[in-house]
């Protein structure tokens, strides 16, 4: 690990919004290529890198079980179906820039990717790939913000970097409210009573209760995972303190 990296090991969670760039739907190549040279930065710094990635520019099952038509449990199936088509498009780009990687699905998709396993996943962390954890949960009503906790738990990651459309947690949408105020660090405690946007208040209950950093910060903005890692200040950091 370079000697001023402040974490070992990281998971980085990537909405699936995020990946659809300027048109907001679909998967756009320039925003793929992009990830993939600020994933590459990162572990440049000799820091092993996990990424857990959504599906809401291809689908969302929340949104089309609604009307009745579309079972929920059957949305969230196809949803988490979504989540591994976008995980196996940032390996090939982060492949494209001369990184190893490998998915890991937590539903069975044998032809295309692994399956989850979390010995198999370390490993090839310590062996120096980058790690997309796809399919959610694996289970219906969960969100990939739960997931993203989650598989952060079971790799033993020293930080979650959850990388938005936003440089941080703001005390309202900054999109709609000029004055919005910014926190540069927040408490556990501090953004569960304000009810802050920060994630699924299941995922950030898991983040508090089992002492998970979390940086949030600004996807598009080049350069701040790398410089997350490196301890500086970037975004907003949640922790138990």
């Amino acid at each position: 690990m370079g000697e001023s990296a402040r974490y070992r090991r990281v998971l980085l969670k990537i909405s699936g919004e995020a990946m659809a760039g300027p048109g907001g739907q679909g998967i756009d190549a320039d925003t793929l290529s992009y990830i993939a040279e600020e994933v590459a930065s990162v572990q440049r710094q000799g820091v092993q890198v996990a990424l857990v990635v959504g599906g809401g520019n291809l689908i969302r099952g929340a949104s089309i079980s609604k009307s009745g038509t579309v079972d929920r449990t059957v949305a969230d199936h196809m949803g988490m179906m979504g989540t591994i088509m976008n995980g196996l498009a940032i390996m090939s780009a982060i492949e494209a820039v001369g990184l190893q990687a490998r998915v890991q699905s937590a539903i069975s998709v044998q032809e295309v990717c692994e399956p989850f396993i979390r010995r198999r996943a370390v490993r090839h962390l310590e062996k120096g790939r980058v790690v997309i954890f796809a399919g959610g949960t694996g289970n219906p009503y969960f969100t990939t913000d739960s997931a993203s906790v989650l598989r952060a738990l079971e790799i033993d990651a020293e930080c979650l970097l959850k990388a938005t459309k936003v440089d941080g947690v703001y005390d309202k949408d900054p999109a709609v409210h000029s004055d919005a105020v910014k926190y540069s660090s927040l408490t556990f405690e501090e953004a569960l009573t304000k009810r802050l946007a920060v994630m699924d208040q299941t995922a950030f209950t898991m983040c508090r209760d089992h002492g998970m950093p979390l940086v949030v910060l600004d996807l598009m903005e080049k350069g701040s995972m790398e410089r997350a890692v490196m301890g500086e200040k970037v975004g907003t950091l949640v922790t138990g303190d």
